[in-house]
């Protein structure tokens, strides 16, 4: 089977270069690499050249019209019986390749994704950071799931379509806001067959610092609204949850300025749930200050994409 690698990228050079290092170690070698650069002033146009030797590698420049649409312009161009979508801050481990041709051969399969994990070269934060979009305790850990309940539903960090997926789909819909979520859904919704891969796992870098991780789950929260505007029935119980989560967290604080006597049993829950997460990601990542760190950016997690789902939804409301 013959891959297209399609990679959107959005002022991200250096994160390029690794990822492209990444894939010239790959076991399975039959695959194609299609640059897509999305109108960033920052280029890689370089950094692809200096891997043509090593790769079958294109590059293309356009302007700037979002990741969906740019993974778009990258499959019209694309070779390959299957289509393989992965973020610009992914390390692909060497195996990945291999591991999805040998599985398409036997598992019929039109999409498919797969997990992510962290790597040993992440910093402290990062790897936090994994362990809170990752973790089952949290909101993030209902993707990548080998267990996962009801019909998987791919998304673009790491998944691949079939050449028929992307012909009959017409592929990415919108191009920000959830625009992995609403394509995933009309796959299904044409009939087509999805499932996790769960050894084609990537290494998602994701962001440097907490303030990123902020901005990037506000923006998911809003995505999740977004998507209910083409999908109303796609906002399901668990996406409520981090909107209650900061409700209730509002709801906490503002007790000591009531002088309302709730606050010592209210606070309970919130303990317990930070010792387990704590516990939990200490022990995943055997180190204690990582441990404490995943709990503060699972908190993070879900605050901040109780925020933007709470914002979308009243923007919603309001049209």
């Amino acid at each position: 089977m013959f891959f297209s690698v399609v990679i959107p990228v959005y002022n991200r050079p250096q994160e390029v270069d690794e990822l492209l290092e990444s894939l010239t170690s790959q076991t399975y070698t039959n695959f194609e690499v299609l640059i897509i650069e999305d109108g960033s002033e920052d280029h890689c146009k370089e950094v692809v050249k200096s891997y043509k030797k090593e790769l079958d590698i294109r590059y293309y420049f356009k302007e700037n019209s979002g990741q969906g649409f740019s993974r778009n312009y990258g499959f019209e161009r694309a070779k390959g019986d299957f289509f393989v979508v992965f973020d610009s801050d992914c390390l692909i481990p060497s195996h990945y390749f291999e591991t999805v041709n040998n599985y398409l051969k036997k598992h019929s399969l039109d999409a498919y994704g797969g997990p992510d994990r962290k790597h040993k070269s992440f910093t402290p934060v990062q790897k936090a950071i994994s362990y809170a979009m990752t973790s089952p305790i949290t909101t993030g850990g209902i993707r990548g799931n080998k267990n996962h309940a009801g019909t998987f539903h791919p998304r673009s960090f790491n998944m691949g379509i079939s050449r028929k997926v992307y012909e009959e789909t017409g592929g990415y819909r919108i191009t920000r806001m959830g625009e992995d979520i609403e394509f995933s859904l009309r796959i299904i919704n044409h009939g087509f067959s999805t499932g996790l891969i769960p050894d084609a796992y990537v290494y998602h870098k994701r962001r440097t610092d907490l303030i990123q991780f902020f901005k990037q789950l506000h923006f998911f929260g809003r995505a999740r609204i977004n998507i209910s505007r083409f999908f109303p029935s796609e906002v399901k119980l668990i996406h409520w949850l981090p909107a209650l989560f900061t409700l209730g967290t509002l709801f906490l604080l503002s007790l000591p300025l009531w002088n309302m006597p709730l606050f010592d049993i209210l606070v309970l829950p919130y303990l317990a749930l930070f010792l387990l997460i704590f516990v939990h990601s200490w022990y995943i990542n055997d180190n204690i200050f990582i441990g404490l760190l995943g709990t503060v950016a699972s908190f993070t997690q879900l605050t901040a994409y109780g925020i933007g789902f709470m914002s979308e939804l009243w923007t919603k409301l309001r049209e």
